[in-house]
């Protein structure tokens, strides 16, 4: 291979890793040593919409071992969730795992038992496209966040959480946490999203990508006998969304490189994703605001965002506002740098890894635990 053909091959990889995490590249990775994994199912479970699922399937993985104190309840367990589109297999790569989970890092899995679940209608978990198709219950957050707490509770015997770390979707789910279990959680790690409901161009953006879909013939109410082509443009507002103009030129300085890059990433989703599973993951935003209830938030929170994040701007201010008068938030917004990678850098554990052990150091000391053996 010539030099300048592996040099621009390696600059497209990067790109595509860049823009967004793709589901079926992260599920093939190996699954690393000292990873557990399972599957909980919840009977009847009823949706937010008055929807019931006879079997709701969620998918986990775990690292560590569940540590309890005197009273017998788990107190180092850390949930760390994904964003739209991912599962927690995203958070097993070298950018993530490589710089929190080792011997003396931040999640250090020595200490600390970390819960990586696939999230309704992701991953391994129950979806639209398992069979239901257009007939899958149209679950939301909240859903989400319930099947959450189920899977800790009846599932892995967790009832109190030392830190909820969320990314993306899951940085939104974080929030949630803090205002409709407060004090479930000790600290709270939400990263890339905003505590409000979904608003302004971020919602126009989804907006344009749902419709897509929907309005395409071919989507047939969810039973399409192959994905249509709306897809094509939905996935193609996904790209503007992750975009990071920086990164990007620097990675695809030409016209040629950043075509190549583009209709790669293309190809890569388009092979990766269903259309009713991206419909139905993007749509279950919509019950998504927890503004009015911040108040309830009073355990430590670490807020971080970034400067070229295009899905949550920092000129709109919105962190800074709802975050000002709340007592132990500390909100961050990265600058922009050659390690940012826009609305992807709350992946990219190397560039804030500094600020979650500091904030980990800050908080409370616990008691003295004893190991169980992890169900």
């Amino acid at each position: 291979m010539p030099p300048s053909f592996r040099r621009t091959a390696v600059r497209l990889a990067t790109v595509i890793a860049a823009v967004a995490v793709p589901a079926a590249a992260v599920r093939a990775q190996p699954q690393p040593p000292g990873v557990a994994s399972g599957t909980h199912v919840i009977r009847d479970f009823r949706f937010a919409s008055g929807e019931v699922l006879p079997e709701l399937r969620l998918h986990w993985r775990t690292l560590g071992r569940p540590r309890r104190d005197a009273a017998g309840v788990v107190r180092n367990a850390v949930l760390v969730l994904h964003g739209t589109g991912g599962s927690g297999a995203q958070f097993l790569g070298a950018n993530f795992a490589g710089e929190l989970y080792g011997p003396g890092q931040p999640l250090d899995t020595a200490r600390h038992y970390v819960i990586l679940p696939d999230n309704v209608g992701h991953g391994a978990s129950s979806k639209p496209s398992d069979g239901l198709r257009g007939r899958f219950p149209r679950y939301g957050y909240a859903d989400m966040v319930e099947a959450q707490r189920r899977l800790l509770v009846e599932a892995l015997g967790v009832t109190r959480l030392r830190l909820v770390l969320g990314t993306s979707m899951g940085c939104m789910h974080a929030w949630m946490w803090g205002t409709t279990h407060p004090g479930f959680a000790e600290a709270l790690a939400p990263f890339a999203c905003l505590p409000t409901q979904i608003a302004g161009r971020n919602r126009m953006l989804r907006a344009l990508a749902m419709d897509a879909i929907r309005d395409d013939p071919a989507w047939n109410g969810g039973d399409y006998a192959a994905q249509p082509r709306g897809l094509d443009v939905a996935l193609g507002v996904l790209w503007v969304m992750g975009s990071a103009p920086l990164v990007q030129q620097a990675q695809a300085p030409t016209r040629h490189a950043a075509d190549a890059a583009m209709r790669a990433w293309m190809r890569q989703r388009r092979a990766s994703t269903d259309a009713n599973d991206f419909l139905w993951q993007f749509d279950a935003s919509r019950d998504y605001d927890p503004s009015p209830l911040l108040a309830r938030v009073t355990v430590p929170v670490l807020a971080i965002n970034s400067a070229d994040d295009e899905v949550n701007p920092p000129e709109l201010g919105i962190l800074e506002r709802l975050t000002g008068g709340m007592p132990n938030v500390r909100a961050i917004v990265l600058p922009v740098s050659a390690a940012t990678r826009g609305h992807g850098t709350h992946t990219q554990a190397v560039v804030w890894k500094g600020e979650l052990a500091r904030f980990l150091d800050g908080l409370p000391a616990l008691p003295p635990l004893s190991p169980v053996a992890a169900r």
